[in-house]
């Protein structure tokens, strides 16, 4: 297996790849950016937990124009991981509303974004249909 780096600093690797969230010790908001204070309710503590990997689509677009390189259509989402709101794409399947809609299960999967010239591959994220 090649040497592999995640894209984001809160996608773990591995045999069972998943994202980790900082969860606020005092009210229970969930981060995935570093944090200084709880943005809810200002606490300072916060452990780190594994998000779950099952999801439902809550709101998403079909992206038609985008930055030059970066392949359009493309379906930007948030998806509901057992009460954890994620931001991503959702993958592996037709960009069209006949084929996403709210509601509708997903999965973690993760993809290789390039490689380096050492054989280094980045590793990026999405959800794909859960069925």
């Amino acid at each position: 297996m090649a040497n592999q780096i995640p894209l984001v600093d809160y996608l773990a690797l591995g045999d069972h790849p998943h994202l980790t969230a900082l969860e606020c010790a005092s009210c229970g908001a969930r981060y995935f950016d570093r944090r200084n204070a709880c943005a809810g309710c200002s606490g300072t503590e916060f452990a780190s937990v594994v998000v779950q990997n099952d999801g439902i689509v809550k709101a998403f677009s079909i992206v038609t124009f985008a930055a030059p390189g970066v392949p359009v259509p493309f379906v930007s989402a948030i998806i509901d991981c057992g009460g954890t709101s994620v931001r991503g794409n959702v993958i592996n399947c037709e960009p069209s509303p006949e084929v996403i809609t709210l509601g509708m299960p997903v999965r973690l999967a993760t993809y290789v974004l390039g490689t380096d010239d050492n054989g280094v591959e980045a590793i990026g994220f999405g959800f794909e249909p859960a069925n």
